[in-house]
């Protein structure tokens, strides 16, 4: 086996992510859930995703699980190798993206590493060196607020110096959009300047594309899902990949949202639009539509096992259609006071716990479909399911697929926090068959 592509994702949704861009590229794409030693790859397999969780853990953690990724990849003759982060740059000045970056660039003997967080087709765009999400300024987006990894500026250079051990320039959009000789160039007058990396301008996927046939083999590849999709666009792909590529209707679903973005915050309040007669007050005086659950923070931390199977056994009581949604969602003001009353780290690897253990008891219920909001919570599920690889389904919203278990009928959708449009829930529910 000869793999083109080999991927290093710091969490499972934005693994789905570039897996679904390369196999709507006519890939054949394998996710696999960690190193998953004992998965026997299909011979026509184009290129592997392995998901960790590492964009918010401790730096050392994650430069030694993404040089075991690199290991594995490696003994499967990979022909590239391909970091993945958050097309949000998600990152602080402890990292992890620029020691993660330096730590494959000393692993694969590689002199420069390419930035290409830029993902236009969902309003990501890197100009001038700032990141633009929507139009608007990376820190003034709502990422400011993100509850792990508070993103305070949008001058990725800056970003990328405060956290590396070497220094970043640009590739300007006016070089992009001359194409390959260009680019070289650049790289040539970059390496000469003692850059380490190289952060692209990028504005429209038709950059993206300009970009993808300009990068040399010998650079590494970071970014967001966009370049990924760019560069199997660019290889040629001689076949559309035949998947099952839609959950079956039998069997149940539920919602686990554990992401506070802005977007999915907009998403749970589109979901719980419905019937007044058929909703329920909340402990705010508000209502929620009768299928619609929030969780209690405090009864993570206090009684876990009980309010587990509390909410399991709500959940199975629900008629089904609607799903049942569970959320942990709430704006950036309730996240910050729940925060410095139980400790950001504690109360969050709760509630990540919490959707966890409810995933797994449903799971051994008949649940079969899974559809969940959230990067860090999206990680833990998969990995406490006991999900080896995926196969990348139909898409649901750009960079968010249906994916099967490679082993069991099960599947899962996994959203990164502000992907998809407001309907999303709704939209996931329709792709069945």
């Amino acid at each position: 086996m000869n793999l083109k592509l080999g991927v290093i994702a710091d969490d499972f949704t934005g693994a789905t992510d570039i897996a679904s861009f390369m196999a709507q590229a006519g890939w054949q794409v394998i996710q696999l859930n960690g190193r998953a030693d004992d998965v026997r790859l299909p011979d026509d397999t184009d290129a592997v995703v392995i998901s960790l969780k590492t964009r918010s853990c401790p730096a050392g953690q994650a430069v030694a699980e993404s040089l075991e990724a690199l290991a594995w990849l490696d003994a499967h003759q990979c022909r590239r190798v391909y970091f993945k982060y958050c097309s949000t740059f998600d990152s602080t000045a402890k990292g992890n993206i620029g020691p993660v970056t330096d730590a494959l660039l000393q692993a694969t003997g590689r002199s420069m590493a390419v930035l290409c967080p830029a993902l236009p087709v969902n309003h990501r765009q890197v100009i001038g060196g700032n990141l633009l999400v929507n139009g608007v300024a990376l820190n003034e987006s709502g990422m400011q607020h993100h509850p792990l990894t508070p993103m305070t500026d949008a001058y990725l250079p800056r970003v990328m110096d405060a956290q590396s051990e070497g220094k970043t320039g640009l590739i300007p959009l006016a070089t992009v959009r001359q194409g390959g000789q260009a680019v070289a160039q650049r790289l040539d007058q970059l390496r000469q300047q003692g850059v380490r990396y190289a952060l692209a301008d990028i504005e429209h996927d038709s950059d993206l594309a300009l970009l993808a046939a300009a990068l040399p083999a010998e650079i590494l590849l970071t970014g967001g899902s966009g370049l990924g999709g760019a560069i199997a666009l660019a290889q040629g792909a001689a076949r559309r990949v035949k998947t099952e590529r839609l959950p079956s209707a039998t069997g149940r679903a539920v919602i686990l949202s554990g992401s506070c973005s802005a977007m999915t915050n907009r998403q749970v309040a589109r979901y719980q639009q419905a019937d007044l007669s058929q909703s329920t007050p909340t402990d705010n005086g508000t209502t929620t539509a009768a299928w619609c659950r929030p969780i209690e923070a405090a009864r993570c931390l206090t009684e876990a096992h009980r309010y587990a199977a509390e909410l399991v056994e709500w959940v199975i009581s629900q008629p089904g259609d609607p799903a049942p949604l569970l959320y942990a969602t709430q704006s950036a003001q309730a996240v910050g006071a729940i925060q410095a009353r139980h400790g950001a780290a504690v109360i969050g690897q709760a509630i990540e716990q919490l959707f966890a253990d409810i995933a797994c008891q449903l799971q051994n219920l008949g649940f079969n479909k899974f559809i969940i909001a959230g990067g860090e919570t999206s990680s833990l599920v998969a990995q406490q399911l006991g999900v080896k690889g995926f196969t990348i389904g139909q898409t649901i919203a750009p960079g968010v697929p249906w994916v099967k278990d490679i082993q069991r009928p099960l599947w899962l959708a996994l959203k990164s926090g502000n992907f998809g449009q407001e309907n999303f829930f709704n939209q996931a529910q329709e792709h069945y068959q």
